[in-house]
């Protein structure tokens, strides 16, 4: 089924898809969050509940999207995230889009574009199931990876703190990841450059985008009159670079180490955000903005889990990011043709940059508040850094 579901926050109406699952009686494997609930009908009372859920269902599911697929063993993707992906003989992958828009879903779009072009560094789908053209099902092959971005910092923020050493004398060191994850992003960004065209900048458009993302926080969370004015400073910018289509939510959680090099993942943007504002171009620097974010963010996860972090451990903490986002930057800037999509001084790229990370970190915000409130000192902490310590005092703003 195509549920629609409107909201006070969302009156036109989301639309998400649903799979369902009727018996008599529910699968007893199946968590409660799986659980639907009850419908009675002329035939008597049957239980709903996700199918997605239930491997036999499942299954079911994957051959009517595909039926080329020859498979054995289904198993639901863990981690967090905003569809559903189930993984077939560990040799597909099945994305199934829960929130769908009129359309082609923008993971599918570029991740097409750029297979096309012979790029190699996103999954390729092999299939797609629409209903019209709207993007529900894609069909990739599984790639079996030293892990993702998250679980590879992690581990190495856990060896600092373990060791009680900088970085620079762990075994897990991430800088030459990071540089090297700089890189491939660059290479991604000259791809996405090719493959959809670049047009200058639009400090303008940015500003209202910035904006309307500010305004979907919460009152009195944030100083957003205060910020409003930091994304002013846009709107009369005369050395922004190009604007091209760009990856929109790009953190360590969408990235896989395969052999020599990182594969990207999820171009649908960040969730919270409308569509068509996912959708539009923006500067390679919003991307760039998301990853040194997530370094950032990997180290405050760290010191969450750290029993009782002290003096020591949180000036490792800080290390570890500074370190890794300086080896991603360098990597980044390693790959000479994506210079000519940046902004031509690097006062200019460093300014923009820290544009970019307060909206990342404006749009964190919102997402904790909506997902996991107890995670919200992190990005509002960060807001507050960016607009005391990277970023002109207000006088010299407007």
């Amino acid at each position: 089924m195509l549920v629609e579901v409107r909201t006070t926050r969302e009156p036109v109406g989301v639309h998400y898809q649903l799979p369902i699952g009727v018996a008599d009686e529910v699968p007893p494997e199946l968590s409660d969050a799986a659980r639907i609930g009850a419908f009675t009908g002329p035939s008597g009372t049957v239980q709903l509940y996700d199918a997605l859920a239930d491997p036999q269902l499942a299954a079911a599911f994957c051959s009517h999207v595909d039926p080329s697929l020859e498979f054995t063993t289904v198993r639901l993707e863990g981690g967090e995230q905003s569809n559903t992906s189930l993984v077939l003989d560990e040799r597909y992958i099945v994305k199934v889009f829960r929130k769908v828009t009129r359309g082609p879903n923008p993971d599918v779009e570029v991740t097409e574009a750029l297979g096309r072009n012979g790029f190699g560094g996103v999954p390729v789908p092999l299939s797609v199931w629409r209903r019209g053209a709207t993007d529900l099902v894609v069909v990739r092959r599984y790639e079996r990876a030293r892990g993702d971005g998250v679980s590879l910092a992690m581990d190495s923020l856990r060896e600092v703190f373990n060791r009680r050493r900088p970085p620079r004398d762990c075994r897990l060191d991430f800088a030459d990841e990071a540089h090297r994850l700089g890189r491939d992003v660059a290479e991604l960004h000259v791809a996405l450059a090719d493959a959809f065209g670049t047009e200058p900048g639009d400090g303008t458009a940015w500003a209202l985008d910035m904006t309307a993302q500010a305004h979907r926080v919460a009152d009195g969370v944030l100083d957003t009159a205060r910020i409003e004015s930091v994304y002013r400073r846009l709107r009369t910018a005369d050395d922004l670079g190009a604007e091209i289509r760009i990856h929109g939510d790009l953190h360590l959680g969408q990235v896989l180490r395969l052999g020599d090099r990182w594969m990207v993942l999820d171009f649908e943007g960040e969730p919270g955000r409308p569509v068509e504002e996912r959708r539009r171009p923006s500067s390679p620097l919003k991307d760039v903005a998301g990853m040194t974010r997530s370094f950032h963010y990997a180290a405050g996860m760290a010191l969450r889990e750290w029993p009782v972090p002290d003096d020591e451990i949180r000036v490792l903490a800080e290390s570890w990011a500074v370190r890794s986002v300086n080896a991603f930057l360098s990597g980044y800037a390693s790959f000479d043709e994506a210079h000519r999509l940046l902004p031509s001084t690097r006062a200019a790229r460093d300014g923009l940059l820290s544009m970019f990370e307060l909206d990342k970190a404006v749009y964190e915000v919102a997402y904790e508040l909506a997902h996991r409130p107890d995670l919200i000192e992190l990005p509002v902490r960060a807001v507050e850094d960016l607009l005391e310590d990277r970023l002109p005092p207000p006088d010299d703003r407007d």
